[in-house]
C-alpha cells in the first residue's frame, strides 16, 4: 500500500510516500480503508523527535492517529463488520491507504469524511479540558486560538454548556468566531485591555489551544494561575500553569462522548470547519501548515485522492 513515512527525525521534508506492507486485522481488530486522516500538532512533534524520550518513533514510521474510513477486514470477535463506516483513533499511522482501527465508533450517515475525522481529537481534548477546569453555566471562559481545529470545537462545547466565550484570533477570523457564538478579540499587545472590555464581568477560566503566548496575560486576567490550562505550551509549567496532554477517560467513556459529538456534527449542531485537504504526496505541506499555527480549522489528508 501507499503510505507517508519518515525514516529520521526532522523538518516536514523528511516525509515521503512509499510502498509499505499492508497491515492485517488480528483477533478483535478491524482494518480500515482510510478515507480521511486528521492532521494534528502532535504528529509534527513526533516527527521532530520532541517525544523520543518517552515515545520514540519506530522507523520507518507512518504519521497520524486520527482516522475515518470503511472497514475492509475484520478479525475474529471484532466489533465491526466489513463495509461499516467508522471514525476514531488508529493503532498505527493513518496517513496511509489502510490502517488498523483502535478506539473507533460508527460514523453517522450523512456526515462527510472530512468533517468526521475532525471530531475525535478536537472533541476529546475540548471536553477533557472543560471538565478539568470545572466550568459551570453562567461563567465566562477565554479561549486562545479559538479559530483553530481544537479551539473552535471548545468554543461550541463551552457555549452549549451555558458559558460566555471570549476567543482570541486574528481579525480575519472574527466573523467566523461570531458565527459559532464567541466574542472575538485580537491577540497581541493590549490583549488584557481588550478582554476586559469584552468581558467586564471578568474571566473565570482560560484554555490555551495555540501555544503562541497569552499565558502571562491570562494570569493577569485571572489574578493568578488557578483555572488556566494549556494543551499546547509545554513550557507553561515555569509559570505555574497546568498542561493537559492526554486523555483521562476510559475507552468506553471516550467513545460515548465521540458518538454524541459526531451526531451533533451530523445534525448541524457542531460545526467542523475544514482548513485544507491534501493528498499523500503533499503530507509535508499539511504538517507545515499545522506547525504554522495559522490554519483556519481542521487539516485533513485524503489517502484515496
Amino acid at each position: 500500500m501507499r503510505a507517508v513515512v519518515f525514516e529520521e527525525y526532522g523538518d516536514p521534508e523528511v516525509l515521503k510516500v512509499q510502498d509499505v506492507p499492508e497491515p492485517h486485522a488480528g483477533p478483535g481488530q478491524v482494518r480500515i480503508k482510510v478515507r480521511a486522516a486528521g492532521v494534528n500538532p502532535y504528529d509534527a512533534k513526533i516527527r521532530r523527535g520532541f517525544t523520543k524520550d518517552f515515545a520514540p518513533a519506530k522507523f520507518p514510521a507512518i504519521p497520524g492517529f486520527e482516522v475515518a474510513g470503511v472497514v475492509d477486514e475484520a478479525g475474529d470477535g471484532a466489533a465491526f463488520a466489513v463495509g461499516d463506516e467508522v471514525v476514531g483513533w488508529s493503532t498505527g499511522g493513518s496517513y496511509a491507504e489502510y490502517a488498523l482501527g483502535g478506539n473507533v465508533t460508527r460514523k453517522p450517515a450523512g456526515l462527510g469524511w472530512e468533517q468526521a475525522v475532525g471530531v475525535p481529537v478536537a472533541g476529546e481534548t475540548s471536553q477533557r479540558v472543560l471538565d478539568l477546569l470545572g466550568v459551570k453555566s453562567g461563567e465566562t471562559i477565554l479561549i486562545h486560538g479559538a479559530a483553530g481545529a481544537v479551539g473552535s470545537v471548545a468554543v461550541q462545547l463551552a457555549k452549549a454548556a451555558g458559558l460566555t466565550v471570549i476567543g482570541t484570533a486574528s481579525e480575519a477570523n472574527h466573523d467566523y468566531l461570531r458565527s459559532i457564538g464567541a466574542i472575538p478579540v485580537t491577540y497581541g499587545e493590549g490583549l488584557v485591555e481588550r478582554v476586559r472590555e469584552a468581558a467586564p464581568q471578568g474571566v473565570d477560566a482560560v484554555i490555551d489551544t495555540a501555544g503562541k503566548g497569552g499565558l502571562e496575560e491570562s494570569i493577569e486576567l485571572r489574578g493568578g494561575t488557578d483555572r488556566i490550562v494549556t494543551i499546547a505550551d509545554f513550557a507553561a509549567g515555569k509559570l505555574g500553569i497546568q498542561t493537559s496532554g492526554g486523555g483521562t477517560g476510559t475507552p468506553e467513556q471516550v467513545r460515548a462522548a465521540l458518538d454524541a459529538q459526531l451526531q451533533a456534527a451530523a445534525d448541524g449542531k457542531l460545526t467542523i470547519r475544514i482548513a485544507e485537504t491534501f493528498g499523500l504526496a503533499d503530507a509535508s505541506k499539511a504538517q507545515a501548515l499545522s506547525e504554522s499555527g495559522h490554519a483556519r480549522g481542521k487539516i485533513v489528508v485524503l489517502p484515496q485522492a
